[in-house]
């Protein structure tokens, strides 16, 4: 036993097993694999994340389940049924969810592993000076707004109930979509990627009890928006001119000039500097937040 011991703490051992194993073709291989395997699903994730689609994982993680203990426990007829239902139901959601599969083939096409992308404060500030512009015109004068900014969180099911606008972000152009009386006026804008991407968009109402009465539609509906996503919703009152926030399922009413300032600074304004990143970084970014957590 005891020259089996030494034999196994040679250096020589050591030195063939991490050569034949660890540092082996397949052993890399196998690592470069999983790795492989672990982006696509963050990638997926963050595609459909958002989006009704998520509401389709959740199903077959169900079904899933279902056929591994139905197998397990010797339910025949179950697990025959949850496999025609896995075999079936994998054309029925290309079917059913077809735009969503869309956007990710899209957002796959525009992507690359080496993409670089640059996140400019400038046009940040300027986008929040836009607001300010906007939000003190429309205050004044009691006119009514709902402005949705996305940010990781994507909006693509909103987006598409809206009128297209697709334009730069200017205060003027924000004043004239919410001039009461407009065919624009009703429903919110949505910003994505520092764009005015639609007009007279729907949100999601809350059904949150806390929600003074005293709010309407439009701070439901923000409300409504940050219960299911991380957007930031800009909310001008139509009986008080009062500005409001909401952000992380928070509602933060009655904001001075000053209040609301600060909060879309911190909130957008987060780089400090120029940064490249690719599809790779982000997935590491991930990883670090998620080991973090």
């Amino acid at each position: 036993m005891s020259f089996q011991l030494e034999n196994l703490f040679k250096n020589d051992n050591w030195s063939q097993l991490l050569s034949n194993y660890f540092f082996s073709t397949n052993f890399l291989i196998n690592i470069l694999d999983i790795v492989v395997v672990w982006f696509l699903l963050y990638r997926l994730i963050m595609v459909v994340k958002g989006t009704k689609a998520v509401q389709l994982f959740k199903g077959i993680a169900i079904i899933l389940v279902i056929r591994v203990l139905s197998g397990w426990i010797g339910l025949n007829t179950v697990s025959w049924i949850m496999n025609q239902v896995i075999t079936y139901g994998v054309i029925a959601a290309i079917v059913i969810f077809q735009p969503e599969v869309r956007r990710g083939l899209e957002h796959l096409g525009r992507g690359s592993l080496f993409k670089k992308s640059k996140k400019i404060i400038q046009e940040e500030s300027s986008m929040i000076d836009a607001f300010d512009k906007a939000i003190q015109y429309m205050s004044k004068r009691k006119i009514g707004a709902l402005i949705t900014i996305e940010r990781n969180t994507g909006l693509d099911d909103y987006i598409e109930t809206g009128i297209p606008i697709n334009a730069s972000i200017t205060g003027e152009l924000l004043i004239n979509i919410f001039i009461p009386n407009t065919p624009l006026h009703d429903g919110a804008v949505i910003i994505k990627n520092q764009k005015i991407a639609v007009a007279c968009a729907y949100l999601p109402l809350s059904e949150s009890s806390l929600i003074p009465k005293v709010f309407g539609t439009r701070h439901r509906a923000a409300v409504g928006i940050s219960e299911v996503s991380d957007a930031i919703t800009i909310i001008v009152s139509e009986e008080t001119g009062d500005v409001s926030l909401t952000l992380n399922n928070e509602l933060l009413p009655h904001l001075t000039q000053e209040e609301y300032l600060k909060i879309l600074s911190q909130e957008l304004v987060k780089e400090k500097e120029d940064v490249t990143t690719n599809l790779l970084q982000q997935f590491l970014d991930g990883v670090s937040k998620g080991a973090k957590k």
